[in-house]
C-alpha cells in the first residue's frame, strides 16, 4: 500500500507567541499608570481652575439700600375719628430715605366723602404725608372745588385723624353766594361748615 498527499504542518511559532503576549502584558501595565495619572491631572486641573475664579472673581456688589421707595399711582383709603372716608391718590409716592415717616406725593389728590352726595376735592402739585402726625401737607397751586365752591391757595394741610383741612396761606374762590379773599381758611364737617380768616374781602353776587 502507498501513500501519498500527505500534508506536514509546520508547528506554532512558540517564539512569536511569547513575544505578542509579553508585549500586551507591557501595554496594560502602562495603561495602568498612565489611565489613573491622567485622571489625577484632569481632578487637578480642576480643582486649580475653581480655586482661580474663587480667587479671582470680582465680590458681588452689594444692592443699595439707600435708594427711595418708590410706588406708582398709589392709592390710599382710610377714615377719620368719625369714620369718615378719605381717599388719597398720587402720579408717584417715594418714601424719604432720611425720614421714613414722610411720603413724598407727587401730583396728590385728596377726596372727602367720595361716595357722598357732596364730594370735596383737594388737588396740588405736590405734598407731603407724615406718618408720624397722620397729616397730609399739600402745596404748589392748591385747589379746593365742591359742589358749593372752589377755591384757590398756596398750600393746605389735611389731618386724617380729625378730617379738619386748614390752609394757612392766603386763599381766595367763589362759590353760590359770590367771590372771597382771605388770609388763612378751615373747613369743618366734610365742607359743612368754612371759616375764613384775616383780611376778608367778599363780593356777593346778587341772585
Amino acid at each position: 500500500m502507498s501513500v501519498s498527499h500527505i500534508a506536514i504542518e509546520a508547528a506554532p511559532d512558540r517564539r512569536e507567541q511569547v513575544l505578542r503576549w509579553r508585549r500586551r502584558s507591557r501595554m496594560i501595565r502602562a495603561l495602568r499608570i498612565v489611565l489613573p495619572a491622567a485622571i489625577g491631572l484632569i481632578l487637578l486641573f480642576l480643582a486649580g481652575a475653581v480655586a482661580y475664579n474663587a480667587l479671582t472673581a470680582q465680590p458681588a456688589q452689594p444692592r443699595e439700600t439707600s435708594q427711595p421707595i418708590r410706588l406708582v399711582r398709589p392709592r390710599f383709603v382710610g377714615r377719620d375719628q368719625r369714620g369718615r372716608a378719605f381717599v388719597i391718590t398720587a402720579q408717584s409716592a417715594t418714601r424719604d430715605p432720611r425720614d421714613y415717616q414722610r411720603v413724598m406725593l407727587d401730583h396728590p389728590a385728596l377726596v372727602l366723602d367720595e361716595q357722598g352726595p357732596d364730594p370735596i376735592r383737594l388737588m396740588a402739585a405736590a405734598g407731603v404725608y407724615h406718618e408720624a402726625t397722620f397729616q397730609l401737607d399739600l402745596h404748589g397751586g392748591v385747589r379746593l372745588v365742591g359742589s358749593k365752591a372752589a377755591f384757590d391757595t398756596a398750600t393746605s394741610l389735611y389731618d386724617t385723624k380729625t378730617g379738619v383741612i386748614t390752609g394757612p396761606g392766603p386763599v381766595q374762590g367763589s362759590g353760590s353766594l359770590g367771590e372771597i379773599n382771605a388770609k388763612s381758611y378751615a373747613i369743618y364737617d366734610k365742607g359743612n361748615r368754612v371759616i375764613f380768616r384775616g383780611g376778608v374781602h367778599t363780593r356777593f353776587d346778587r341772585k
